[in-house]
């Protein structure tokens, strides 16, 4: 009987602190919902592929199709046979004029990119042997967007593809031609490196931030119109670089944050399922405490800058800029096969991977980057140059100091490096990028060399990048190299993180349909200790100066305030009999190599504006939302469904 009685009892206490609970929150809201891109981009595909007869007389054209590209369109039309269009954008010249012949067909999209800005373009389609001139307009350019100071072209000597830059400070991911006009740009922080794949689609990092700085979630797969095809998220998101291996899979940069380290980890993605099918952490293949540069912490002690695969030997090629080393290892084993760079500090059993240099006019990199393998089995390098030594006694200024693009040929067999070719360092301190840069082949003895993190503090050289100080000018130089002749170069007054050249059209397919999202952020671990919201205060004027806003993604709740070091904060997630805590960590990492600062917001004179991501998976239902600050539960008088 007393059994029974206890267990009523507890009944009655957990109803009547269900209506205790409920009375808090029947008057919730739900959180503001941020329209999914793909569903966007879906939408927009809708409108403009309604049931509607166009011939060739009276296309439909579509400017800026999915809102991010704002130089491209679509032009679209039926024809009553089998029919292959060939377009052509009419530049200024031979060198920036485009021409495409498409396959044929009786339902046409046409893509059309490389329209300028401001412009009412023209643009030529031939059918059958017959021509139809039609007109695009464009808009004006944003006012922040940056052309270049100074460009110089040898024309004869170039073709007509374009210079495609990513931004690493102010400035949009865009293409410019042999003109140095603007041909193509998009309007969202789609940065890193900007590939080409075998396909003919283009790669760039998602929009969104896993981690600050510039950890984002991972990558999109999109044509030039700003179609997205695949979103590839993953659970140490993704920074600097990717490589497309033979079987399509991805190499990525990325990071295991749970360790407590960034930019030691790389995984490989299976491109059909988003699933990680391989993990490479270089905690247990290297040393994190020795060869160190005098840019390395323990949060980022190597500080991993690019991936390269190389068939021929089944090694990938990576480059520690905290380490100033290449480092080469076998795919299969994980073990070491070289390292490129100085051997200062190292360890002893290390000291063999070193490879031995010759030659008079030998150099080491420094804090490199961009580092690939080329087709001779030559590494081709962007030597950076930071102090040009791990000791500060030996530093040099940077106003004494020059970056370069460096090749060297390894010797296999007795182990040693000879340096073959080198260009920059004859221009001194006015090309010394500190920091970002590239480096590419475009075909035998011919390679671009982008210094793109040149900036001066006070007038003089600056030796940081540019998000660490308060750098007073910019600049990145593009330039095209053919037989030691520059024929091309290009000064955008802005730091810009990689320089790609590249035809507007490749063998790309353009394709209607739904984008998809493949592979998996993980579960956010649940480490708050609350257990209990029944005394939630109301929101308050100490709660409303945290500025915290809160929003709902497709597959995340994120959750945004400034705070105080030290101040104690945490999200509550509460389903009544279900209860969700994550602790929020209030703090600023020593951020020595801030690669990219286009993501991030100035720290506010009340506090660090931190941001929390809970993602959605294993997570389900109505959830109210309460925030904990210094020991005070909030009720935010919002709920999220998940």
């Amino acid at each position: 009987m007393k059994t029974k009685t206890k267990f009523i009892l507890l009944i009655l206490v957990a109803c009547i602190l269900s209506i205790l609970i409920y009375e808090k929150i029947e008057n919730v809201k739900p959180v503001t919902e941020t329209e999914d891109i793909l569903v966007y981009q879906e939408k927009l595909e809708k409108k403009f592929t309604t049931s509607e007869e166009n011939t060739i007389d009276t296309p439909k054209i579509i400017v800026n199709p999915y809102n991010i590209s704002p130089l491209t369109a679509l032009i679209m039309f039926e024809t009553k046979d089998l029919t292959a269009p060939t377009v052509k954008i009419v530049g200024k010249d031979e060198n920036t004029t485009f021409e495409k012949t498409f396959t044929p067909n009786k339902k046409h999209i046409l893509p059309i990119y490389g329209l300028y800005p401001d412009k009412n373009n023209e643009i030529i389609i031939t059918l059958n042997g017959k021509e139809y001139t039609f007109h695009i307009q464009t808009d004006k350019l944003p006012e922040d967007f940056k052309t270049p100071t100074d460009v110089t072209a040898d024309k004869e000597k170039l073709d007509n593809e374009l210079y495609f830059v990513t931004p690493s400070s102010s400035g949009y991911t865009a293409a410019y031609d042999t003109n140095g006009d603007v041909r193509w740009y998009l309007t969202e922080n789609m940065i890193w490196d900007i590939k080409r794949l075998k396909n003919g689609n283009i790669m760039l990092s998602s929009n969104r931030l896993i981690n600050p700085p510039y950890y984002t979630t991972g990558l999109v797969e999109m044509d030039l119109t700003g179609k997205i095809y695949y979103e590839y998220v993953l659970p140490g998101g993704y920074h600097h670089d990717v490589f497309e291996l033979d079987n399509g899979n991805l190499l990525i940069a990325s990071d295991n944050f749970e360790s407590g380290t960034v930019e030691d980890y790389i995984v490989e993605m299976e491109r059909n399922t988003g699933k990680i099918v391989k993990e490479i952490d270089l905690k247990d293949i290297l040393p994190t405490d020795k060869g160190s540069n005098q840019m390395a912490n323990d949060y980022d002690w190597f500080h991993n800058n690019s991936v390269w695969y190389d068939s021929q030997t089944n090694s990938i090629t990576l480059s520690g800029r905290h380490k100033d080393a290449v480092v080469n290892i076998d795919y299969n084993s994980l073990e070491l096969n070289w390292i490129i760079g100085s051997p200062d500090g190292w360890p002893k059993e290390y000291q063999k991977y070193f490879l031995k240099p010759t030659g008079d006019d030998f150099e080491w990199q420094w804090a490199q980057h961009a580092a690939m393998i080329l087709p001779d089995g030559n590494v081709f390098i962007f030597d950076n140059g930071n102090n040009r030594s791990k000791e500060e006694k030996n530093s040099i200024s940077a106003s004494d100091n020059y970056s370069r693009g460096v090749i060297y040929k390894i010797n296999q067999i007795d182990h040693t490096i000879t340096q073959v070719w080198q260009y920059g360092k004859e221009r001194g301190s006015d090309y010394y990028s500190p920091y970002i840069s590239d480096v590419d082949y475009l075909d035998e003895n011919h390679y671009l060399i982008h210094s793109g993190g040149i900036n001066t503090v006070n007038g003089k050289p600056g030796n940081e990048p540019a998000g660490l100080e308060n750098a007073d000018s910019l600049n990145s130089i593009t330039t095209e190299i053919k037989d030691n002749e520059v024929i091309f170069e290009m000064n955008l007054p802005t730091n810009n993180y990689r320089a790609e050249k590249m035809n507007l059209y490749a063998n790309n397919i353009f394709k209607l349909g739904s984008g998809k999202r493949l592979g998996s952020m993980g579960i956010t671990k649940q480490d708050g200790t609350t257990k209990s919201v029944l005394f939630a205060k109301k929101m308050d004027e100490t709660y409303r100066n945290h500025d915290i806003k809160i929003t709902k993604e497709t597959d995340r709740l994120v959750v945004t305030g400034t705070f105080k070091k030290g101040d104690q904060v945490e999200i509550i997630l509460d389903s009544i009999f279900d209860k969700k805590a994550y602790h929020v960590v209030v703090s600023k990492h020593p951020y020595t190599a801030m690669c990219v600062d286009v993501f991030n917001e100035d720290e506010k004179k009340n506090g660090i504006q931190v941001t929390k991501y809970i993602n959605s998976e294993n997570i389900h239902g109505k959830k109210y939302i309460y925030i904990k600050i210094n020991g005070k539960i909030y009720n935010t008088n919002q709920y999220v469904t998940f």
